[in-house]
């Protein structure tokens, strides 16, 4: 299966046709977003729109810029656009499991609750993990004067359950970088995206 993945774009009119370029080039079969889609939620309807005309499942949970009852209003009008966060998408053996929001807390209880559910419903499948902050430990969340800024929860998810990639975006600093937590690839994909083949 091929997907396309891109995060943080912020509503900028020349990432998103930059975007659906490469999209309409590499025909992916899903697209998924980590969210940042827009800066506060501004021309959030205009920005989706664009992503559904491709006529391709597209995988979206918030970031920090959207709210989630925001983001979930949206996607409903409009039938390519699957809100993902706290849910699962399975196609084929895949489950793309997405969990939106915050980019800022170190630990999220929520998280690990819908989590154990899901992990536990998805076994024997081959799980993604969508989320807008990284997870804790890894190249994709340590910066420079912070050190790790990622989320434990999520990596006591990947940890447990061993999903196959974890796409994650909003530390703009990693943009285009992947790291590895044991098996699992870790992905910040960038506003430009990648293909990824699973």
């Amino acid at each position: 299966m091929k997907i396309f993945a891109f995060t943080d774009i912020h509503g900028n009119e020349g990432l998103i046709q930059d975007v659906i370029k490469t999209i309409k080039s590499k025909k992916p079969e899903l697209i998924v977003c980590p969210g940042d889609l827009s800066i506060f939620g501004e021309d959030l309807d205009k920005v989706l729109s664009k992503f559904n005309q491709l006529k391709i499942p597209f995988l979206v949970v918030h970031g920090n810029h959207e709210g989630e009852d925001e983001l979930r209003k949206a996607c409903k009008k409009f039938e390519n656009m699957v809100f993902l966060h706290r849910g699962v998408f399975e196609i084929e053996n895949y489950a793309f499991f997405g969990y939106g929001g915050d980019g800022f807390s170190t630990k999220d209880e929520r998280f690990e609750k819908v989590s154990e559910i899901i992990g536990k419903k998805t076994k024997g499948k081959k799980v993604i993990l969508i989320t807008h902050q990284p997870p804790y430990g890894s190249k994709l969340d340590n910066l420079e004067y912070f050190e790790h800024v990622g989320n434990k929860s999520y990596t006591k998810f990947i940890k447990k359950y061993k999903p196959m990639l974890a796409v994650s975006g909003h530390l703009h600093e990693h943009f285009g970088e992947m790291d590895r937590i044991n098996k699992t690839l870790l992905i910040n994909p960038g506003p430009l995206g990648k293909i990824l083949k699973l």
